[in-house]
């Protein structure tokens, strides 16, 4: 089992959020990345968001500096 991350530094905002999440299951990142995008971002938990937030997972942990957006 590898762990996956994303990280919202890759998709500049208005509120420039720095949050990265990382898990050791998908499962569990995508409970966890839905919470946060419904919560600070204030998005509809949907299918459609859930499907498109996993097609941002990385493989590994998020980089200590921001990525290049």
């Amino acid at each position: 089992m590898s762990r996956k991350y994303i990280d919202c530094r890759e998709f500049p905002s208005e509120m420039n959020c720095t949050v990265a999440l990382s898990a050791d299951s998908e499962s569990e990142l995508l409970d966890a990345a839905v919470q946060h995008a419904v919560t600070v971002h204030k998005h509809a938990d949907s299918p459609e968001l859930r499907s498109q937030l996993k097609t941002l997972f990385h493989d590994g942990t998020p980089p200590v500096e921001a990525p290049r957006a």
